[in-house]
């Protein structure tokens, strides 16, 4: 590609409002433009980007098996109510009406329309398992979209939806998918982790996600130091002490604590550690009475755990003051679990902790030296919080917490989609059953600026060279003035082109300081300058993006294809 019939638009700017680097450098280097709160335009250079993750994305589905389609975008509001989830999404589902003022929605995913879909085309056991994707743009309502691709509105995504007659064959695709995602990922060239994770609004017993490691992430992931384990904070689990809870070393005694309303409060006036305080959470049980749950004073309540408690409502429901002072005659910030009679529910954490600074149910007071057992009853114990580093993973290992993007999902669905569309295909014996779901969603906008999150550094963008917009760049230093330096460059471009490099030839006339700022920004892997004084001495001067110096090389294919580390005969 010649440079002066590109359209490239670069910037020296870090535009105001990019709060990001994947952000920053996109706006810069012209990959995207903003067409409105969280909508964007791709441009040319961007949309190399985008259809080269696209095409690894398409050939790892295909090598699966999986079969290509394309669904509406827009999908009828009876779909979505037959599965449950029209007013589940709330806001984040964009609705609208047509003419005939029938409802739609913008998808912002389709298991409801695929399973229409197959319901109306598969009838039989024999056709049985199909996997089918798209890769197709969703529209998600943010209610505040940022980040630029990170938290858009509208978004690219692979999403593939599988179906079968049994649980077994279900947990088979899954691992096929799986493995499908750690190529593509592989393929890429990105640091990534994958992380057990809860199923959220898209539902299904068993879920993972696939995060590319970066310090921007929005997610924390608690990840084994020996590699076995990793989780989403979210999903990360604790376990309860082993060994037996120390006895009391002091009586329960109420102190004054007046305006005191945190646990860093409570520690500055009793000059207590935290992990010696308990701090109390209410929430509101399925029977519409409250729950008490107690963490230990420097943990933090991890609420998806908390809503999978038996007994707790769904959606989780923190009590109004109102409740609380009925039942405990204090407000937030002074509770605890001494003299109630309502559900109290502990963190494992404090399972063998005694002598802990608890609320005493009285505004502006405490208990110091409470016991389980003697100064309560004793409570449920249950895993409550969020991990932290150094907690011990499920298979014995310390865990360390890493910020990790999203960029893939893969679910075990099972009948919740089919169940409620009423999708049934004959058996083998003629019986009408319900097939079992997979789902599997992969960002294919997101991963463009995970990408760049990951792979970046003061100067520009540092691309993989499997989606790079071009592999490599030749830049003429004074072209202007030496026929050599035209002819030579003109002929390179030719080569590199016979031979399948995607090469960016900068015939811009620029000086080369803007010519090699922008390959650098906008990410190139691989530059070649074409100069007299190299041409004198038959060398071409290569330099790799990461390269802190560059080097002469022999002025040849060869030479230019093992500096792009291909082999002679590539």
């Amino acid at each position: 590609m010649r440079l002066s019939a590109f359209a490239l638009s670069t910037t020296k700017e870090t535009p105001a409002d990019a709060e990001i680097v994947s952000h920053q450098l996109m706006l810069r280097a012209g990959m995207i433009r903003k067409l409105g709160a969280g909508l964007y335009t791709w441009s040319p250079l961007g949309m190399r980007v985008l259809r080269r993750v696209e095409a690894i994305v398409r050939e790892e589905m295909d090598a699966t098996g999986a079969l290509e389609v394309l669904m509406p975008a827009i999908q009828p509001a009876e779909l979505w109510r037959e599965s449950g989830r029209w007013d589940l999404m709330g806001d984040l589902m964009l609705r609208m009406h047509d003419r005939g003022e029938r409802e739609y929605c913008f998808g912002p995913t389709h298991e409801e329309v695929i399973t229409d879909f197959v319901k109306r085309d598969v009838s039989s056991y024999k056709q049985l398992p199909v996997n089918y994707y798209q890769i197709q743009t969703k529209f998600r309502d943010e209610i505040r979209p940022r980040f630029g691709l990170m938290r858009a509105r509208e978004f690219i995504m692979k999403d593939a939806y599988s179906f079968h007659m049994d649980e077994a064959d279900l947990d088979r695709e899954y691992h096929v998918m799986r493995a499908a995602y750690t190529a593509i990922l592989d393929r890429i060239g990105l640091d990534y982790r994958v992380v057990a994770a809860d199923s959220g609004a898209i539902g299904g017993a068993k879920s993972e996600e696939f995060h590319v490691l970066a310090q921007t992430g929005e997610d924390e992931l608690a990840v084994s130091e020996d590699g076995r384990y990793a989780a989403n904070t979210e999903a990360a689990t604790t376990h309860r002490p082993e060994g037996e809870r120390a006895a009391a070393t002091g009586e329960l005694k109420k102190v004054a604590t007046p305006g005191v309303a945190t646990i860093a409060q409570l520690c500055q006036t009793l000059e207590v550690p935290a992990e010696k305080t308990a701090k109390a959470i209410v929430v509101m049980g399925e029977d519409a009475r409250p729950i008490l749950l107690v963490l230990r004073g420097d943990h933090t309540l991890n609420e998806i755990k908390a809503e999978n408690l038996d007994g707790v409502a769904t959606p989780l429901t923190f009590a109004e003051e109102s409740v609380i002072r009925e039942h405990f005659g204090a407000g937030p910030g002074s509770l605890g679990p001494v003299n109630l009679n309502i559900p109290v529910i502990a963190d494992f954490a404090l399972a063998n902790a005694g002598d802990l600074v608890v609320g005493a149910n009285y505004d502006g007071a405490h208990f110091v030296n409470f016991n389980w057992g003697r100064d309560s009853i004793e409570p449920q114990f249950a895993d409550l919080r969020n991990v932290v580093a150094g907690d011990t993973s499920p298979d014995g290992s310390p865990l360390q917490l890493l910020r990790g993007i999203e960029v893939g999902h893969v679910f075990q669905l099972g009948d919740k989609y089919s169940k409620a569309l009423e999708l049934t295909v004959l058996d083998e014996n003629g019986k009408a059953v319900t097939p079992q779901m997979g789902c599997y969603g992969f960002g294919v906008s997101r991963i463009v600026a995970a990408a760049i999150e990951q792979c970046h550094d003061d100067s520009g963008i540092c691309w993989p060279t499997a989606i790079a917009p071009f592999e490599l760049a030749i830049i003429p230093i004074k072209a202007d003035k030496s026929a050599a330096v035209r002819e030579a460059c003109e002929t390179l471009y030719a080569e590199c082109r016979a031979a399948g490099i995607d090469v960016a030839f900068d015939d811009r006339g620029l000086r080369p300081g803007p010519m090699f700022a922008d390959a650098e920004l906008i990410g190139i892997p691989h530059r070649i300058v074409v100069s007299d004084r190299g041409l004198e001495a038959g060398t071409l001067e290569y330099k790799g993006r990461r390269d802190s110096e560059s080097q002469n090389i022999e002025h040849s294919m060869d030479a230019i294809k093992q500096a792009l580390g291909r082999t002679a005969d590539e």
